[in-house]
């Protein structure tokens, strides 16, 4: 496919693009179909526009639905864009046919006359310039142009090409008659999660509920879109943990979508949508004995799937919320009454019952209340939410007590399983009631808790729970608890998070909370290790002295949970590993999602240092899962993925996740994990050659971390990475006294691999000062130290750095021996692009392994200086050097000066003649 064609291909529709495309060069003829909004014009322009750009003649028709009832207004369109020059060289009948059927004359009709004259408008296009047909919505051709034009397009010259898209699942027969037998069929699948991530990004919509989107659109871009611009729009923010609003532009692309489905399959579709967990033997208990083959002419319409063992799912999660939100109250609750019978779990029957009925029933609201505590105890905190607000509801006037019990325990159960809908809801409700202190402390926590990533946005909720909390020390200790852990994530304040805790350490001490006193002292603990306390130690061994359940709530925030953090960023990866496969099956017994995601994401990180990407990845994956079936705050996720993606998957699709990440935790304010997805981002960039943008990331980072007052190198280790960044931009200084301060504080801290990675970045820093010898020891030595610390990874990039030394010493075997024991330790290790890199292959001209890498003029310049020179000897001006190395244009001219210097040349004419004789 030409450049032009990728460049300018619809989100997530690269590939198709150029499958069109080739079908078109190869055959002349291609169709396109899908559902609607699935973004068939998207790509048929961008078709078109790649066509206009190499000088052909292109020709759109669009109609709409009413043009299919007026004979030949299809093609009265199409000739209205041909220039008039063209119309006019027509013999006379053919002339006076198309003024005829254009309506510029009024006499009988000659059709043999308008079929040759449209056949011959053609061939005069082709005759110039090669011509594309671009026809949308077909299905929407009135019958008399589809005639005329497929006895135009069945005569004309190859040089007119046709691409014809259609709507409709059971075939194209329009593009069948205007494209001929066996022509190309390509069908529009539904885009992936990434990709309608970056359709949000490109419409300038907010990324961080893209994968809420992705499910509710299944996928489907029209819909996408108009699901973001609700959100967008919406007067209040909606939070990830909030059940997606489908309502608007939404709720009519929906209504399109579930138009497809034949009359009789509504009744069925509404019953499947009502159910938890809808299969066809339900359905058919339920009193639809015709299920599987209305299900059957559902799913040829896209709007479900059946399985083999007859669960059915929806392919877009607004299809059941608009089906029901459409149907009448009787219909509803009829459905309800349905399933109640129909059901095999007293839960989903108990659910369905309460859902049937709008009126008090003590009896009811106690066994739904029931069904909400199974739900407890099965670690589904979700579905207990849901039940116990339902049983609120049913409950009597004259039982507030009862009542108020059941909604504390739903915001409750709801701020553990991150809903934040639900526990708002609760919460409202408890509030608006003569409700104790404690019970409107333990409510307006639950909010807190649901949020999330994005604390910063609840300062009214936790001054209103201070407030209420006052005179009792164990709830001003769960209170003060929350703002420590804010102090830290949103506002990137260690120091004072620390003092919170150790206030909410006192309270908790004074009102005999054994729980909340250790995860005081936790949060002490990891805000000494951020701010290398070497206290930090002995206060999370005093909190894990204390007596505390093996698997509290809130596990991320307790001692258990914490050791094993320290573990990890100490190396001691086998411990770290153990411990928490102990701790993912219990987290995910207790139901509350962070903590389950908490677990995967210290799973992922230990699986990746240990050299196991595949492992990696897997982890990464169910934590990318578990965000979106959840609603967590995707930055974290996307943190999580980048990392095993620029590890063991793709250079490519980590920077995806990555910038993706940084929008995400910008738009919560979550600086906690802005700072580690641009760190992923930057080592990406670095990886990819991308110094000067890899400079930029990575010196946000060291800035975010600094206004955040981290001092422990190995919670997040950006040094090395801007390190080698400055060295390879040529700011050899800032290195220096980059890798000098912070050596200084790894080894008084006794971090040995962060060591070992500013060691690497010293090497390379010693051989851009030309000290050549020495860097190659120093590598060697790091290199051998990492295989010792089995770090597999930090191993083979080692000694790619050490084979790039020895490049530009021209030791060619020594540096392929590198290359080829660092292709050995990535592939053992399973980092797949690592290993892509370290294989032989030519580089850029002024890369390491590109035809000057070996020049003996340049053996003397940096990299920085060699890339410069290139494109100077090249022609380039300082200014558009400049540019292109996001360098300003006195830094430009002083490296020149220094080029010029250690070549002992004095203009650009005898650089460019000493880099073509060397």
């Amino acid at each position: 496919m030409a450049a032009t064609g990728n460049a300018d291909a619809p989100v997530g529709r690269g590939e198709l693009t150029a499958e069109l495309e080739h079908a078109l060069r190869t055959h002349g003829r291609a169709a396109l179909t899908g559902a609607a909004g699935a973004g068939k014009t998207t790509v048929l322009d961008a078709v078109a526009r790649a066509a206009r750009s190499r000088g052909e003649t292109v020709l759109r028709l669009a109609p709409e639905a009413a043009d299919r009832h007026i004979p030949e207004a299809s093609v009265v369109a199409l000739l209205a864009s041909v220039p008039a020059a063209v119309l006019d060289r027509l013999a006379g009948p053919q002339r006076t046919a198309i003024s005829l059927v254009c309506r510029e004359a009024d006499a009988p009709r000659d059709h043999i006359a308008l079929r040759l004259a449209i056949l011959e408008v053609l061939r005069t296009l082709a005759a110039a310039d090669p011509v594309l047909i671009a026809v949308d919505n077909a299905q929407w051709l009135d019958e008399e142009s589809v005639d005329l034009l497929r006895f135009a397009l069945r005569l004309t010259p190859s040089r007119v090409r046709v691409l014809v898209g259609e709507h409709g699942r059971g075939g194209a027969p329009v593009a069948e008659a205007l494209c001929g037998p066996g022509a190309r069929a390509v069908r529009l699948t539904p885009l992936g999660a990434d990709d309608v991530a970056e359709l949000l990004v490109r419409h300038g919509l907010p990324a961080r509920l893209a994968g809420r989107i992705h499910r509710a659109s299944g996928g489907n871009p029209r819909l996408a879109l108009a699901l973001g611009h609700s959100l967008a729009e919406a007067r209040e923010p909606v939070h990830h943990a909030v059940s997606l609003p489908v309502s608007g532009l939404a709720r009519e692309v929906t209504r399109r979508l579930l138009a497809e489905a034949p009359d009789p399959a509504r009744g069925t579709l509404l019953l499947a949508a009502l159910a938890t967990r809808p299969t066809t033997a339900l359905l058919r208990r339920a009193g639809r004995p015709a299920a599987e083959a209305e299900l059957a002419a559902a799913e040829r319409a896209g709007l479900v799937t059946v399985g083999e063992d007859g669960a059915v799912e929806f392919t877009a999660g607004a299809l059941p919320t608009v089906l029901a939100a459409d149907a009448g109250w009787p219909e509803r609750s009829a459905g309800h009454a349905a399933l109640a019978g129909a059901v095999a779990d007293p839960v989903e029957a108990a659910r369905h019952r309460a859902l049937a009925v709008d009126h008090p029933d003590e009896r009811l609201a106690a066994a739904v209340s029931a069904a909400a505590e199974s739900c407890r105890r099965r670690g589904n905190r979700v579905l207990a939410a849901e039940l116990g607000m339902l049983a609120a509801e049913r409950t009597p006037a004259e039982l507030p007590a009862t009542e108020l019990v059941r909604l504390v325990a739903a915001a409750e159960d709801a701020g553990c399983a991150g809903r934040a809908d639900l526990a708002r809801r609760a919460a409202r409700a408890v509030l608006a009631r003569d409700a104790s202190p404690a019970d409107r402390v333990r409510v307006r926590l639950a909010v807190i808790d649901s949020a999330g990533q994005a604390l910063a946005d609840q300062d009214e909720t936790f001054a209103h729970a201070a407030l209420d909390a006052a005179g009792d020390p164990a709830l001003q200790a769960a209170v003060q608890l929350r703002v420590a852990w804010k102090l830290n994530l949103s506002d990137g304040d260690p120091v004072r998070s620390r003092a919170a805790a150790a206030e909410a350490g006192e309270l908790a001490a004074r009102g005999g909370d054994p729980v909340a006193a250790a995860m005081a002292l936790t949060v002490r603990a990891r805000m000494g290790r951020i701010l290398g306390d070497p206290a930090a130690e002995e206060i999370l061994a005093e909190a894990l002295a204390l007596p505390v359940p093996d698997v509290p709530l809130c596990l991320r925030n307790a001692p258990q949970y914490l050791a094993v953090r320290h573990a990890l960023f100490d190396d001691w990866l086998d411990d770290a590993r153990r411990q928490l496969l102990l701790l993912l099956p219990a987290v995910e017994r207790s139901g509350a999602c962070e903590d389950v995601f908490e677990v995967l994401r210290s799973l992922t990180e230990v699986e990746l240092r240990r050299g196991r990407c595949a492992a990696g990845l897997a982890w990464a994956r169910r934590s990318l899962e578990l965000t979106i079936e959840a609603g967590l705050s995707p930055g974290p996720a996307w943190y999580v993925a980048a990392m095993a993606e620029a590890a063991g998957g793709s250079f490519t699709r980590a920077t995806g996740y990555a910038r993706r990440g940084v929008q995400a935790s910008e738009e919560e304010r979550d600086l906690v994990f802005l700072s580690r997805n641009l760190y992923a981002l930057g080592t990406v960039q670095l990886a990819m050659g991308d110094t000067a943008q890899a400079v930029a990331t990575l010196l946000r980072v060291a800035g975010l971390e600094a206004a955040q007052q981290v001092v422990d190198p190995s919670i997040l280790r950006w040094h090395g990475e801007l390190a080698e960044a400055l060295v390879a931009a040529d700011r050899t200084a800032e290195a220096a006294t980059l890798i000098d301060g912070w050596r200084a504080v790894a080894v008084e801290l006794g971090r040995p691999s962060v060591t070992a990675a500013l060691d690497r970045a010293r090497g390379l820093l010693l051989a851009a000062r030309g000290e050549s010898d020495s860097a190659v020891r120093l590598l060697t030595a790091t290199a051998e130290g990492f295989a010792g610390q089995e770090l597999p990874v930090e191993h083979g990039r080692t000694l790619l750095a050490l084979a790039r030394v020895e490049r530009r010493r021209r030791r060619r075997a020594p540096a392929r021996a590198a290359l080829r024991r660092a292709e050995e330790v990535f592939t053992a290790a399973g980092a797949a692009p690592w290993a892509e890199l370290a294989r032989e292959t030519p580089g850029p001209r002024s890369e390491p392994g590109g035809p000057l890498d070996h020049h003996p003029a340049t053996a003397a310049l940096t990299e920085a200086e060699v890339k410069l020179a290139l494109l100077v000897s090249e022609g380039a001006s300082n200014q558009e050097a400049a540019a292109k190395l996001f360098l300003s244009v006195k830094t430009v001219e002083a490296r020149l000066t220094r080029i010029y210097q250690k070549l002992q040349v004095r203009s650009r004419a005898q650089l460019a003649t000493a880099l073509r004789r060397s």
